[in-house]
């Protein structure tokens, strides 16, 4: 590492210190050894006085570069471990006109599939989940939430409502909810979903391992039996970085006119 870090910065330290500010050029000098491969994917930077040092930079102006890196996703800080170089997440298509689980979808990919789980129970059901339901105040609904990983990546934030009818004992659920719903008969077979765009707050840009105030899509996804009945209302958070919704279009077949002449 300490042959890395001196590639890293010799430029830095041979030409004179003029033209753009420093700060700006030492970020350039880590990113190009990225892009270069210097130094890769979980491999730790240096510490900031070590940078400071062969840089022949203050630790202040190390400091500037690491959180305009951070904050580009180019390196990842965690808490009492350091800096390290993000992990490059290879981009995910999911149609949007297929029915499918991420299990499956990530199955089909030859991807493993890992799930960290954040919520599993019965709780009162809220006014949103009370509507897209139809439920009463009084009747519970199960929650399902958990983080979806492929390959160790993290790529969504998933948070499922269900009436605890249909699920009666959320603990219960293995890899798929899908799969589970299918066992009891109740596996939705449409849906219609809404996908918008937004900024990861910090709570939910620390679960998907990525700055905060990234890009990410939003979808609402409420899932129908074939009998016409609601069965699921899920809101999932995916990383724009690692995510692409694809949709095939078809151009409508032309109506008969009718009052045309033979």
């Amino acid at each position: 590492m300490a042959e890395a870090a001196d590639q890293m910065f010799q430029n830095l330290r041979d030409a004179p210190h003029r033209g753009a500010p420093l700060y700006l050029r030492l970020k350039k000098s880590i990113e190009d050894a990225v892009n270069a491969g210097v130094i890769g994917p979980g491999d730790a930077l240096p510490s900031e006085r070590d940078i400071a040092a062969r840089a022949d930079v203050s630790r202040v102006t190390v400091r500037k570069a690491v959180q305009h890196l951070v904050k580009g996703g180019v390196l990842v800080q965690r808490h009492g471990s350091g800096t390290f170089v993000a992990p490059r997440v290879s981009r995910v298509e999911q149609s949007l006109s297929r029915l499918t689980s991420f299990t499956e979808d990530m199955a089909r990919r030859g991807m493993s599939v890992e799930s960290t789980w954040l919520d599993r129970g019965l709780y009162q059901p809220s006014p949103d989940e009370m509507m897209a339901l139809g439920l009463s105040a009084s009747e519970p609904v199960a929650r399902v939430s958990r983080i979806r990983l492929a390959n160790g990546t993290p790529l969504a934030i998933e948070r499922a409502s269900l009436s605890a009818s249909v699920l009666p004992d959320p603990k219960g659920i293995g890899a798929s909810l899908y799969a589970a719903l299918e066992t009891s008969g109740q596996r939705p077979v449409r849906a219609v979903q809404r996908i918008s765009a937004a900024n990861l707050g910090p709570a939910d840009a620390l679960l998907l391992e990525v700055p905060a105030g990234s890009a990410s899509l939003n979808i609402e996804r409420i899932s129908y039996l074939a009998s016409g009945k609601v069965v699921e209302f899920t809101r999932s958070i995916y990383r724009a970085d690692a995510y692409d919704f694809v949709v095939e279009l078809r151009l409508a077949e032309a109506l008969d006119d009718k009052g045309s002449s033979t």
